[in-house]
């Protein structure tokens, strides 16, 4: 019979792991569709500034519920040099609190006696959910379906681990075996082993609030599996960090510095209060009577409070250390480029994703604009000093071309993207395909000034001062299409459509005078073409820098 039991006991916590663990992936996809531009904001904004980074992490966390996502996040920032590994560590550190938020939402779900269970309440959101997200028209009311549907299978799943832990209560042999298990280094171990296969803190932590509750082991054993989660939890962190560089491998190893320092920190102080007969248990006993699951998910809190306190000065000495433990080598790269905002690890965290994406496009642009200034230097001075930079950079502009859209194609394949996010998406192939066809005509332009070179002509005075007249005019537009598209503006973009009109009518300007002056015999015909030629090509670029701020018409209002 009681084999029966056990394999029952041990087929219902398997249940309740993996609905827990579904709720907690709908609960993040949908809480980082829903809060898409506030996290693209608030990542937005990592400083220098410790506490800033602490309260970032924190925030960020709590939002998406995923202290994993956050961190898979923060190494993409590393892996992309938009944060340093100080500002990373800052970041990692907040998400240890962050994450604390689901032990305190469990904890609560616990309570009921007598009535009606909190735990029972909250899960009949699953079905408010599901309705929601079934039946709603409204994409924002079907991701609230989709919130509430998460919640309440939480504490589906959390039922049926309690059950199977109720069960587990009434054989003595287990509780006898369980029992036994009563050192502190052995209990982190298995915390952190069970935390490591399941990749999941929450889990362990919400095991062991059930444990505990039911009365299967003591508060200080669920304390210290609980520390132990903290260091299991790193599993993700460590996975994400040996796929990318260097330097995120070292954040993926601060993460675990970070928590193997609070365990041993936290272990050292109960040794000294063991000497005193004092215990953790005891403590958070005297301060929560009566109340298992609130001690321990106090604790948690209280754990990774006092670890972010303790660690946040030592800040720089930690980064030193990861640093000479994991020294800059030599790296081969398979292309002569990398994208410089993204990152394969940002997947994890959609909405952040796509705020990095519109970096890497307007940084594209940027280089499209400075190759178009070369061009245009190279055509009316004919020297040719930055020929290879400009080579180089139209290398690049073909390298982001292509590895930029298939970042796109696979992020757009993800969940957890707002609609405002999925139509942008879909904008960016022809935002980047245009910004590609600028560094074409640029690259024209440069074999209009070679053939002048080769054949010892050159532009007349006046055809030099029409095209840095026109240079100004595609500057003008830049500026006002790139603020357009960065902000969403439609006053800048209407500044931009003024400024193309005036570009279309110089052009034509340009090429009238131009011809007038080959009738004078001022221009050789065959520079006359080549000038004619500029002229349309620099047109063009002005239609496709036009079609960047136009993109935003097709965005939902703000």
């Amino acid at each position: 019979m009681d084999l029966t039991v056990i394999i029952s006991s041990l087929l219902t916590l398997l249940a309740g792991i993996g609905v827990f663990l579904i709720a907690c992936q709908m609960m993040s996809s949908n809480l980082e569709a829903a809060s898409s531009e506030k996290l693209k904001q608030l990542f937005s904004k990592a400083s220098g500034s410790k506490l800033l980074g602490v309260g970032i992490g924190a925030l960020g966390t709590a939002a998406i519920q995923s202290s994993g996502a956050t961190t898979v996040m923060t190494i993409g920032f590393v892996n992309a040099g938009i944060i340093s590994l100080a500002q990373a560590a800052t970041i990692i550190y907040g998400a240890n609190i962050g994450t604390t938020v689901t032990a305190q939402i469990v904890a609560l779900g616990m309570f009921g006696g007598n009535s009606v269970s909190t735990s029972v309440i909250f899960s009949a959101f699953a079905g408010l959910g599901a309705f929601l997200s079934l039946f709603a028209k409204k994409s924002g009311v079907k991701v609230l379906g989709g919130i509430l549907a998460g919640f309440g299978l939480l504490f589906v799943g959390l039922e049926l681990m309690s059950g199977s832990m109720e069960s587990f209560a009434a054989l003595e042999g287990v509780k006898t075996f369980l029992a036994g298990i009563r050192n502190p280094l052995l209990l982190v171990l298995l915390g952190a082993l069970f935390t490591a296969i399941i990749q999941s803190s929450s889990v362990m932590t919400s095991i062991a609030l059930a444990m505990v509750v039911t009365g299967l082991i003591g508060i200080d054993q669920g304390i210290y599996l609980t520390m132990g989660s903290n260091i299991g939890s790193c599993v993700v962190a460590v996975i994400a960090g040996i796929t990318s560089g260097t330097n995120a491998k070292r954040t993926a190893l601060i993460h675990l510095l970070f928590n193997i320092s609070g365990v041993v920190l936290f272990m050292l102080a109960a040794a000294v209060l063991g000497g005193f007969g004092i215990t953790y248990g005891g403590l958070f006993n005297q301060l929560f009577p009566s109340a298992p699951q609130t001690q321990l998910a106090m604790f948690h809190t209280f754990f990774n409070t006092v670890t972010v306190a303790v660690m946040l000065p030592l800040t720089g000495a930690l980064v030193g250390l990861v640093i000479r433990m994991i020294p800059d080598k030599p790296v081969v790269q398979d292309s002569e480029f990398t994208l410089r905002y993204v990152d394969e690890n940002m997947l994890r965290t959609p909405p952040v994703a796509v705020s990095q994406v519109k970096r890497e496009i307007l940084d594209m642009a940027e280089t499209a604009l400075l190759n178009m200034d070369r061009s245009l230097e190279m055509a009316t001075q004919l020297k040719f000093t930055e020929k290879n930079l400009f080579e180089r950079d139209e290398r690049r502009l073909n390298f982001i071309n292509r590895e930029l859209v298939g970042f796109i194609v696979r992020l757009s394949a993800k969940s957890g993207l707002g609609e405002k996010d999925r139509v942008y998406l879909s904008g960016t192939y022809r935002n980047i395909r245009d910004l590609e066809r600028i560094g074409d005509y640029a690259e024209n332009i440069v074999e209009y000034a070679v053939a002048l070179a080769d054949s010892h002509q050159q532009f007349s005075d006046d055809a030099k001062y029409e095209i840095s007249q026109l240079k100004t005019l595609l500057h003008q537009l830049y500026d006002s299409a790139v603020k357009a598209y960065q902000n969403e503006s439609l006053e800048d973009l209407a500044k931009a459509n003024a400024i193309e009109e005036e570009i279309d009518d110089y052009t034509r300007r340009m090429e009238e005078g131009h011809i007038s002056r080959m009738e004078k015999g001022i221009c050789t015909p065959s520079v006359g073409a080549q000038y004619l030629e500029l002229s349309s090509n620099a047109e063009r670029v002005a239609d496709h820098m036009i079609n960047l701020a136009k993109s935003i018409r097709s965005l939902p209002a703000k």
